[in-house]
């Protein structure tokens, strides 16, 4: 047994764990309050089984927060120029609590096991959280707000989607994650190499 988690069906190990952490970093890197909220619900509608480690998120209290705050950050997301101060702030909060769920749900791992876990977990939403933080910066300078408000939406509810998806279908959850990693990583690599094109660009004129 490698996790205590049931979904109305065998228990999710091996490979179906490894997807199912991927999905959930992904989304907790997302927005890690919809997250919470959406592993919490599923677990008191008796739809996960939460191990151990993740008891926790089954309360109520913790239920309630994490929907306070994903309604404050549903607003506060959605504000062009706030919301990049807004998503800088969270990089020290969605990538912790990605972390910890992932060592929460690793519990029952060997202790080597669980900090890779831990580390993949961290890593995997760093990566979410620097794509998102990416496509905002592209986006913001636009006069009208309608493309962040549609950006923020969508990357609410993918975040909800892709935590349901894991906890039913971990593997199909983790591909889809790999592809958007894969188009995160392209990303990035061409804004690094916009800015070193801009910065060569403005040192030549200015020579």
């Amino acid at each position: 047994m490698l996790a205590g988690m049931t979904l109305g069906r065998p228990e999710i190990a091996g490979s179906g764990l490894i997807g199912l952490i991927v999905a959930i970093s992904f989304a907790a890197g997302l927005n890690v309050y919809a997250t919470v909220a959406t592993l919490g619900l599923l677990a008191r509608a008796n739809l996960l089984d939460l191990p151990s480690g993740l008891h926790l998120l089954a309360s109520w209290w913790v239920i309630a927060a994490s929907c306070v705050l994903f309604a404050i950050e549903f607003f506060a997301d959605k504000i062009p120029a706030f919301d990049l101060f807004w998503n800088a702030l969270h990089t020290f909060v969605g990538i912790p609590v990605a972390a910890l769920i992932a060592y929460g749900a690793t519990s029952q791992l060997s202790p080597e096991k669980q900090l890779l876990a831990t580390l993949v977990g961290g890593a995997i939403a760093l990566a979410a959280h620097g794509g998102k933080t990416a496509a905002r910066v592209a986006v913001t300078p636009s006069p009208e707000p309608m493309s962040n408000i549609a950006m923020s939406t969508g990357e609410d509810a993918l975040a909800v989607f892709l935590t349901w998806l894991g906890t039913r279908h971990p593997m199909t959850a983790a591909g889809i994650v790999a592809a958007f990693l894969i188009v995160i990583v392209v990303l990035m690599r061409w804004i690094v190499r916009t800015i070193v094109r801009t910065m060569k660009s403005s040192m030549s004129f200015k020579s």
